[in-house]
């Protein structure tokens, strides 16, 4: 079915802003990392696989546009992907994909260079194309580009809670940071939950998030939780090569039961006080930024 890009008029905004505060609260979390290499997108889907072990109801969107592996990791082979829905020829519902556990999944394209450097508009448009998914969800896991550009912070802000995957390494930490402090100087994101990840102990992961966090502190006005830490485990990268969730595959490794932990701490973060979450939030903020810029 050929169609026009996907870009939402105001009408339609205020139209999806009406579906979406009619629906169930649903916690939207974003998985990000300053720097590549530092496991984010294994933490993001195992978090999804995990927390559907445990009678939750996640959608993973794969939010890395032009590069995502999602699907990669969990053996998929969807037909279509979001580079579909924004060129128009394809839904939002119809690139959706079952993955393990019963988790949805939102595939990326990979390779696709423009879908890298979609503007502000067409972001939003997504986001609100996500928002307004008729589906039973309870979760909403944005697997984030690395680094800071443009659609991870606007993905960002359009999440209730932003998890910084970091590694203990000096490049990572220093990414990590100044992925927090542009969100906070210039977005007005002052609350992260800071995940270590391929340490060695929980000592290790207690002293990585002092190292972020004495710097947060000095010099940013933010809140910064350490709500865990993963092992450095063989037996993920097997659980890689086999394409499968190692909270799956090794389910008593060490690394599994660290993310079913994370997956019960998740669960315990509060939801939306109403049907309106953070994300429409931020589809009001675009609406009132363009009612200004009409009224000049």
């Amino acid at each position: 079915m050929q169609g026009s890009a996907v870009i939402a008029t105001p009408l339609d905004q205020a139209e999806g802003l009406r579906r979406m505060r009619a629906r169930k609260p649903v916690k939207v979390i974003a998985v990000a990392s300053g720097k590549g290499g530092v496991g984010k997108t294994n933490v993001a889907v195992n978090l999804a696989v995990a927390l559907a072990q445990q009678d939750a109801k996640p959608l993973l969107f794969d939010a890395d546009l032009g590069l995502g592996n999602v699907d990669i990791l969990l053996g998929l082979s969807p037909r279509y992907n979001l580079s579909h829905v924004v060129s128009g020829e394809k839904s939002i519902e119809e690139v959706l994909v079952n993955g393990p556990q019963g988790i949805r999944v939102l595939p990326a394209a990979s390779g696709i260079a423009r879908m890298a450097v979609l503007d502000g508009l067409a972001q939003a448009s997504l986001i609100q194309a996500v928002s307004n998914l008729d589906i039973d969800v309870d979760y909403l896991l944005i697997d984030l580009a690395a680094g800071i550009a443009g659609d991870v912070l606007t993905f960002s802000c359009a999440a209730q809670d932003v998890i910084v995957v970091v590694s203990n390494e000096p490049a990572s930490i220093t990414d990590a940071y100044a992925l927090i402090k542009l969100l906070s100087r210039d977005h007005g994101v002052r609350r992260f939950r800071v995940l270590p990840n391929m340490v060695r102990d929980q000592r290790e992961g207690q002293m990585l998030f002092q190292r972020v966090a004495a710097v947060a502190d000095r010099y940013l006005d933010v809140s910064l939780d350490l709500i865990g830490s993963i092992p450095l485990d063989p037996a993920l990268r097997s659980a890689v090569r086999s394409q499968r969730a190692i909270v799956e595959l090794y389910p008593d490794s060490p690394a599994a039961r660290a993310l079913r932990e994370l997956a019960t701490t998740v669960r315990g973060w509060s939801l939306p006080a109403g049907p309106a979450g953070h994300i429409e939030f931020f589809m009001e903020r675009l609406l009132s930024a363009e009612r200004s810029l009409q009224s000049l």
